[in-house]
């Protein structure tokens, strides 16, 4: 009886001190694109190396998509997601979901995590994205910019959005993290 109450109170203590260590970047619950599923962020991506994208559809930058899903392809292996956000904040996104999800699906072949359509900027912003331009000095200024977070949830740096999937500055930056 004794063991088993002692194995309880430990089982406890690492629950709670693994609550405890999620980083304040992943504390939160987003909703899935054109679903009704919710992901607790801390559960699903703590101790992974994060690029957060604020995307849109109908945007000069939309093709980066491609480049995005094929970075992720290339080091999710290593414990690496990129988690993409809509935002109608620089009106280029699809008032519907469902039309988002089909562009990022259909026509770019998109694997990785897509949410809600967010406020990535101003006083109405997403507070991950308020804790993002925070850490950085740097909220969006239009679509398709990026942020680094490494795997203990550290927000590393900021990229605008002619920085591209396959610029030599962000693969190398990504590379670092995932060495870390």
């Amino acid at each position: 009886m004794k063991k088993k109450l002692l194995a309880l109170a430990l089982l406890a203590t690492a629950f709670t001190a693994s609550a405890n260590t999620c980083p304040d970047v992943l504390k939160f619950m987003k909703r899935k694109l054109n679903s009704q599923e919710t992901v607790n962020m801390c559960k699903e991506f703590q101790g992974k190396t994060l690029l957060i994208v604020n995307t849109a559809s109908y945007c000069g930058f939309t093709p980066q998509f491609e480049g995005l899903e094929a970075m992720y392809e290339q080091y999710k292996s290593q414990d690496f997601v990129v988690l993409g956000f809509p935002s109608h904040e620089f009106n280029q996104e699809a008032k519907d979901e469902g039309k988002t999800a089909e562009l990022c699906e259909l026509t770019y072949g998109v694997k990785f995590p897509m949410f809600e359509p967010t406020d990535v900027k101003g006083e109405n912003a997403d507070p991950m994205y308020r804790m993002l331009a925070e850490a950085t000095g740097e909220a969006p200024s239009w679509n398709f910019n990026k942020y680094l977070v490494d795997k203990e949830g550290n927000i590393l740096k900021h990229y605008p959005s002619k920085v591209t999937p396959s610029d030599d500055v962000l693969i190398k930056d990504v590379e670092k993290a995932l060495a870390m």
